[in-house]
């Protein structure tokens, strides 16, 4: 049963040949593995405080390591997804639940009164964010192939 489910050949089968209930499941575990991936790799501390009194700069549970981890996932998660299904399904999967959820952050940090840049912040990393989503899902489904109806192997897209 196991083998039948973990088939590498059905895991990387088009989206649109599978059954609807297939589709949709796969595309919510997508959305909750980018949530996860985020949600673990930033950690999430409304605690920020100032690294001195009167100091502008704040404390963050943001690391380097843990960005880098965090593009690595959502990067093979956007590969994965874009060589399924249609390219507009990976920026919805992947890139939609870690924007939102650094929309929510950002919204719920408490402002200093002289700072207002966490609207610019968050315009910036969405279209990095979501910049990387489409190139990784557009060169992941450039190694796609289908079935012709005469049998032939067709690439989707060439390099």
């Amino acid at each position: 049963m196991t083998e039948k489910l973990l088939d590498p050949q059905k895991l990387l089968r088009p989206l649109r040949t599978r059954p609807w209930p297939e589709r949709w499941l796969t595309r919510l575990l997508g959305a909750a593995l980018a949530a996860a991936a985020y949600l673990l790799c930033l950690p999430w501390d409304l605690r920020n405080r100032a690294e001195t009194p009167g100091s502008l700069t704040e404390i963050t549970p943001v690391t380097g390591p843990g960005v880098l981890v965090l593009a690595a996932v959502l990067l093979a998660l956007a590969a994965y997804v874009g060589h399924r299904d249609a390219l507009a399904w990976p920026l919805l999967v992947v890139a939609v639940p870690p924007v939102t959820l650094m929309y929510v952050s950002f919204r719920t940090h408490p402002e200093p009164p002289d700072a207002m840049a966490w609207p610019l912040a968050w315009a910036f990393f969405t279209l990095l964010l979501s910049a990387g989503v489409l190139v990784a899902a557009g060169v992941a489904r450039s190694f796609r192939e289908e079935r012709a109806d005469d049998g032939w192997v067709v690439r989707a897209h060439q390099l």
